[in-house]
């Protein structure tokens, strides 16, 4: 066989197992929820007549419910199919209905507090995803009727999914009372369900695709070692040339990012080891210190034509929050017109008055301060804005 034709059939053979790996792909069928924690809100209806596990649906004269949300849960399920539930509901009997074999003379109150432990039948009967029946047992309280009574619970219900968290849950519950002398009743309830800190694993079809896909890998690689195998090996030296050429792209831009910014730190270091420009107590006026620092800014200015800095003043506490945006304002303007009438053109800064806004110390309205740590807030200051 020429070597034109083992090129061919590697070429065939690896476009046939690649194609086939993209088409035999995991996708969201091949996983299911296996725990997760569950959230509802829903309606209840209680039917307290009697003979509710007779009349199941005597539902105009004797099933009660009230037309807003009157159930919440909260439960935590577990990957062996178990899960507890804590469940609140509250509900009335309506005047007229049948309640305890006898019709109900005024409205009642009804709530109740249960906790159960429950089994997905779908570790039973095979995972179906979207529809997920159950059964539960467990205690609760109730309050009806004006009575009160521990209750021993069973349920049967079932939750149908639209997503891995979003979901419907209808359920019936028996609750026989621990003491004979009050009644037992059902509650029904259907509500919406959400998932949330979600956990799920490979269905039984999903973990047989998955081996199926590790072993087309595993024949894909084997047919590496054939001529196919080299040139893709030249296309990956390729593709790791451009890679290369990229990051030395991206390391002499960092280098030039690294060099601006040690540029910008030298500025900045000598913008702070300028002496600071402090103003007298109530005054905006520049003392000669001030004019001094101002000159070797302009220097720096000078020595960088693109520099362009923000000049910032300030106050110490003394006054009103008015006056002394005011009196900012003129130090500002003092220092602004000082460069300005030096020569320096007027792109090459900006200014911002603070006020009282930025002290430097503790001394604000609520403390007592000495002249000399009051005179500390009485500043201008100096910013890079771009060089």
């Amino acid at each position: 066989m020429t070597s034109k034709i083992k090129l061919l059939l590697a070429i065939i053979l690896a476009n046939f197992f690649t194609i086939h790996s993209q088409t035999s792909e995991l996708t969201k069928k091949d996983s299911i929820v296996v725990s997760s924690w569950i959230f509802g809100i829903g309606f209840n209806a209680v039917d307290d007549s009697d003979d509710q596990f007779y009349r199941l649906l005597d539902i105009k004269d004797a099933w009660n419910a009230v037309p807003y949300p009157s159930r919440l849960s909260i439960g935590k399920y577990f990957k062996n199919g178990l899960g507890i539930e804590a469940i609140a509901a509250y509900n009335k009997y309506k005047s007229g209905k049948t309640v305890d074999g006898l019709p109900l003379t005024n409205n009642k109150n009804y709530y109740s507090f249960d906790t159960r432990l429950s089994y997905d039948l779908n570790k039973i009967v095979g995972e179906t995803g979207w529809f997920d029946p159950y059964l539960g047992v467990g205690i609760g309280f109730t309050h009806a009727n004006d009575i009160s009574r521990g209750t021993y619970n069973a349920v049967v219900g079932f939750r149908t999914w639209f997503s891995d968290r979003l979901g419907l849950d209808f359920n019936s519950t028996g609750k026989w009372t621990m003491n004979n002398n009050y009644t037992n009743h059902l509650q029904h309830a259907v509500g919406v369900v959400y998932r949330f800190n979600v956990e799920k694993e490979l269905t039984k079809k999903g973990e047989a695709k998955l081996e199926m896909i590790k072993a087309e890998e595993k024949e894909l690689l084997r047919l590496t070692d054939s001529i196919a195998f080299a040139n893709r090996v030249a296309d990956e030296k390729r593709t790791l040339a451009e890679k290369l050429e990229k990051e030395k792209e991206r390391l002499a831009q960092q280098k030039n990012e690294e060099a601006r910014n040690k540029e910008k730190n030298d500025i900045q270091n000598k913008l702070n080891d300028l002496e600071t420009i402090y103003f007298v107590y109530n005054s905006s006026n520049l003392t000669s210190a001030s004019k001094n620092t101002l000159s070797k800014l302009m220097a720096i200015l000078n020595e960088y034509p693109k520099l362009t800095i923000e000049v910032s003043s300030h106050t110490d506490s003394r006054g009103s929050n008015t006056y002394n945006k005011k009196l900012s304002e003129g130090r500002l303007q003092s220092t602004l017109n000082y460069l300005l009438q030096n020569g320096m053109e007027p792109n090459r800064f900006t200014g911002k008055a603070y006020g009282e806004e930025k002290l430097t110390n503790e001394c604000d309205d609520h403390t007592i301060c000495s002249e000399i740590k009051h005179k500390q807030n009485r500043r201008s200051e100096f910013e890079i804005l771009n060089f």
